[in-house]
């Protein structure tokens, strides 16, 4: 063998060495990272799990325990209906800008923007299932999410039947 020969193999030889230690440090940390991930759990075992430690019974407290009971729900509902979205207006102009438009001026998340293109076989639905989807939120065929009441919990019912009625009055 000439010298440029054993030069060549050398140098090979250490760039394959430095290769297969890089190779071998990628596998470790690859091993490292997916033991840090929680293990996936089966719904059949979280079912087993949930039934097994349910309870048997419940106390029954009288009637002074259910007028508490009653007392504490219309307190939470009182105070549920304290924190209405955006002053309780119902202005569909002012909850689309401020909540809406996100996602339906630009398409994020598959959401049809203000034209009749992407409006018009949702329109042939009925107004009525267009408000049901946009409360109670919807999942679309093509993969499209449309999240309760926009994603504002704390937006009415009327909210948001207002805000649909005037994304409708104003498609392009």
């Amino acid at each position: 063998m000439r010298n440029y020969d054993l030069e060549f193999l050398k140098r090979f030889s250490l760039v394959i060495g430095f290769l297969g230690l890089v190779t071998v440090g990628l596998i470790l940390l690859a091993a490292y990272l997916h033991r840090q991930l929680p293990p996936e759990i089966s719904p059949t075992a979280a079912s087993r799990t949930a039934a097994r430690i349910h309870p048997v019974g419940a106390v029954y407290a009288g009637d002074t325990g259910a007028a508490a009971q009653a007392a504490a729900a219309a307190a939470a509902a009182a105070k549920a209906a304290g924190q209405v979205a955006y002053g309780g207006t119902t202005d569909g102009a002012v909850i689309y800008e401020n909540l809406c438009g996100a996602c339906h001026t630009n398409g994020v998340g598959m959401a049809p923007t203000l034209d009749h293109a992407h409006w018009d076989a949702r329109i042939a639905q009925g107004a009525e299932t267009l408000h049901r989807h946009a409360i109670e939120g919807f999942t679309g065929p093509d993969g499209g999410i449309m999240p309760p009441k926009g994603g504002n919990p704390a937006l009415t019912d009327e909210q948001v039947i207002a805000t649909v009625d005037w994304m409708l009055a104003n498609l392009k």
